[in-house]
């Protein structure tokens, strides 16, 4: 569909995550934790790439976050935006010039889809929230 590739190995979603996490303290609202707590939950994927690699996630994904919070916030490292996981060697690196790439329309897709399904699931909760049963007295 489309022919834009994005660095793979977790990168995207590090850098997504960390983007939203600066743009939800710009919030004053309740908006913010939904936001933030968004941003938390894209990491789940970097987690989940270690820990089925067999490699410490806590470690391997803190030194992403440290790498993408880098690329977006000192120009003199914007290049560090492709860095993925490394899963054989159990480190950080340059997924873009180690080919480890992905479709875009494909990543995009996937986020989209994750985030709508997420949504239902939370409106469907507040419908349940919402028109609670009378509860009977039991003396009745």
């Amino acid at each position: 569909e489309s022919k834009s590739l994005v660095a793979g190995g977790g990168a995207v979603e590090s850098a997504l995550s960390i983007y939203l996490e600066n743009y939800a303290t710009t919030m004053a609202s309740r908006e913010q934790l939904a936001v933030a707590e968004f941003a938390h939950s894209l990491l789940i994927i970097p987690k989940m790439l270690a820990v089925n690699g067999a490699q410490d996630a806590a470690d391997l994904v803190s030194k992403l976050r440290a790498f993408h919070h880098a690329s977006q916030t000192s120009p003199d490292k914007s290049h560090f935006k492709f860095v993925g996981l490394d899963l054989v060697n159990g480190k950080c690196r340059d997924n873009k010039k180690a080919g480890v790439v992905e479709p875009a329309v494909s990543k995009i897709k996937s986020l989209k889809f994750a985030t709508e399904a997420a949504i239902t699931i939370l409106r469907i909760d507040d419908l349940i929230k919402l028109d609670p049963e009378p509860k009977q007295d039991p003396r009745r």
